[in-house]
């Protein structure tokens, strides 16, 4: 029997965390109701402090809202939340959002994340996959301060615009990471 040498030592760390972090949605669930209320309050923050939000909230044929996504890591790292999805202002399903990544990285950071679904395409392909890889599906649009000064309505063009608030924390270096949005069945 091979002995193993630190490369794949790193690789079974590595597929270890991608498995706990790829775990089901229900391991990560909590109550609904808790969910919906969080999500719903840091929707209402973000569109009362942020102008580019509040003219997307009102076109929007739908928004994801994760108010709470925990982020950590040392060389491997992982991130994690629950989240829930309003059509007219009312929830009418409820998300978890995992990542695993690797790279050289330290820190942890908390932070919200909302998700303008502006097409019918993109909240029928969160309807219909299952888990969306995001990156992956309809067009992704990250609105920082430069979009967001120049964004309006008339201008809004692409499938989903996304959303990175109440940021705390410090995470530092680059890794390699993707994201799964998985539904959550209450």
């Amino acid at each position: 029997m091979k002995a193993l040498n630190r490369s794949d030592f790193g690789l079974i760390i590595v597929a270890l965390a991608a498995l706990l972090m790829a775990g089901s949605p229900l391991s990560f669930a909590a109550d609904t109701s808790e969910i919906e209320s969080a999500s719903k309050a840091a929707l209402a923050k973000l569109v009362e402090t942020n102008p580019a939000a509040a003219a997307l909230e009102k076109k929007a044929e739908a928004v994801l809202v994760f108010p709470s996504i925990l982020k950590a890591g040392l060389i491997i790292g992982g991130q994690g939340g629950n989240g829930a999805l309003f059509v007219d202002g009312q929830a009418v399903a409820y998300y978890n959002i995992a990542a695993a990544s690797y790279g050289l990285q330290a820190g942890a950071q908390h932070f919200g994340y909302a998700m303008f679904l502006m097409t019918d395409k993109a909240r029928e392909y969160l309807d219909s996959s299952d888990g969306w890889e995001v990156g992956v599906g309809p067009s992704i649009v990250v609105v920082d301060d430069g979009v967001g000064k120049s964004l309006t309505t008339t201008t809004a063009q692409d499938d989903v615009y996304a959303f990175i608030f109440s940021q705390t924390g410090i995470m530092a270096g680059l890794g390699v990471q993707g994201s799964k949005i998985t539904k959550i069945d209450p």
